[in-house]
């Protein structure tokens, strides 16, 4: 089962869709999420998130000034600003 997986910024959704891991840099340093992971709320520091599509196709984004949270599956990663890299 993948990770629901939603990245959005104060004024739009940047990506949104299934993932079989997604690397977010929190305050306290990386974290990688994957399906089954336990409930996690951290605050989201400049840098990338990496997202792994369950088809193995990388999207690549920078974000700062945020939170990121994961409960039962469903990730969500709130930004300031954020943008697509790749």
């Amino acid at each position: 089962m993948p990770l629901n997986v939603s990245l959005v910024s104060a004024d739009a959704e940047i990506w949104s869709g299934e993932a079989s891991l997604v690397v977010a840099k929190t305050v306290l340093g990386e974290i990688g999420f994957m399906t089954g992971h336990e409930p996690v709320l951290a605050i989201l520091a400049e840098g990338q998130v990496r997202i792994t599509q369950t088809d193995g196709t990388k999207v690549i984004a920078n974000a700062q000034d945020g939170f990121v949270s994961i409960e039962s599956d469903d990730l969500t990663i709130v930004a300031g600003h954020a943008a697509l890299v790749a």
